[in-house]
């Protein structure tokens, strides 16, 4: 893990300590259903309903808590359309799309090891 490996960087970049920023953030944005977000977004501005469409298995809540996560760390933004019902939509911002170069790289690597996995799991199950 690439970690304090500048000395100027200050406690709350630093990774290994569970009470800096970094940790934070690193949690935030480490779990499936946020990098699944940030794969469907990708380059375009999807509606709450269409978000939801496209990460099958999330439930509403889900979807609401991690949006409001991604845009709280200034990863996402969120638009609404004054209009009744009310119309939003969600757009990655720069850091959020260049996070999505590292989700697709994670997904690249799922994809090109998956039949190893499969194998692995299937060897240690018997």
């Amino acid at each position: 893990m690439v970690t304090k490996e500048l000395s100027n960087l200050s406690d709350e970049a630093d990774l290994r300590r569970a009470d800096s920023l970094a940790r934070e953030i690193f949690s935030d944005v480490a779990n499936k259903w946020a990098l699944l977000i940030i794969e469907a977004l990708g380059e375009r501005t999807l509606r709450f309903s269409q978000l939801r469409s496209e990460v099958e298995g999330i439930s509403h809540k889900m979807l609401t808590q991690n949006l409001r996560m991604l845009e709280r760390n200034g990863l996402a933004e969120r638009k609404v359309y004054p209009t009744v019902p009310p119309r939003v939509e969600y757009t990655l911002t720069e850091p959020g799309r260049a996070l999505r170069a590292t989700v697709d790289l994670i997904c690249g690597w799922t994809h090109e090891y998956f039949g190893h996995i499969e194998s692995a799991r299937r060897s240690f199950d018997t």
